[in-house]
């Protein structure tokens, strides 16, 4: 019997939402998009979405009858009831350090890039500032771990969480807040060859702008 289709809620821009989109495409999921703007947050902030997401946020998914929230969580679900094709490393070392590279970008880069900081800062250009700086220290730091982790991908030459982490928030860093990733010669490598990965391709955002 064919799997019923997931339902992803998701906006086109969101690195977390690509993350969970290159996930369910990567582990050939059926799934419908449908968007909610986080940026006009007409939808978002319905007692709708809040009745599917508490959070308000993107992405939700939802897929064997439950409904699940933020990206981590729902990409780890898939990778343990759909192993194949794996996103995880088999060696517990491998493993390790892909979590660390996802962690450097979910916890130390994404939330500082979130558009939902703007109306905490004063104006546009402290609120540049502030996204910048904190980036390009996570980037450093992703350097650093790269050039002793990376292979084809960025752990080895298996595509995993981290590749899913790392590409997104890296188109975000270059297109949102114009960031030079060039000083950064291993992280600058990896982007320019994930972005030709037909996972991403086939999940880029651009491809979801078109239809918007």
């Amino acid at each position: 019997m064919a799997e019923n289709r997931a339902i992803l809620y998701a906006f086109w821009l969101s690195s977390c939402s690509w993350r969970v989109r290159a996930a369910l495409h990567w582990k050939r999921i059926p799934f419908e998009e449908r968007p909610v703007d986080i940026v006009k947050k007409e939808q978002q902030n319905t007692e709708e979405y809040r009745a599917i997401n508490p959070h308000q946020k993107v992405p939700a998914l939802v897929i064997d009858n439950e409904t699940l929230v933020e990206s981590m969580a729902i990409v780890q679900y898939l990778e343990d009831t759909r192993p194949e094709p794996a996103l995880t490393p088999k060696s517990p070392l491998q493993r390790a350090r892909m979590r660390e590279l996802c962690e450097i970008v979910v916890s130390g880069i994404q939330p500082l890039q979130n558009v939902g900081l703007r109306p905490q800062f004063e104006t546009t250009e402290q609120y540049t500032k502030f996204t910048r700086y904190w980036t390009d220290r996570g980037l450093q730091t992703l350097e650093d771990m790269l050039q002793k982790t990376a292979g084809k991908y960025c752990v080895g030459d298996q595509l995993t969480l981290a590749d899913l982490c790392l590409l997104p928030q890296l188109y975000n860093a270059v297109t949102r807040h114009k960031l030079d990733i060039s000083k950064y010669p291993t992280v600058s490598k990896l982007y320019e060859s994930l972005l030709k990965e037909k996972v991403f391709q086939e999940t880029h955002p651009q491809n979801l702008k078109s239809k918007i």
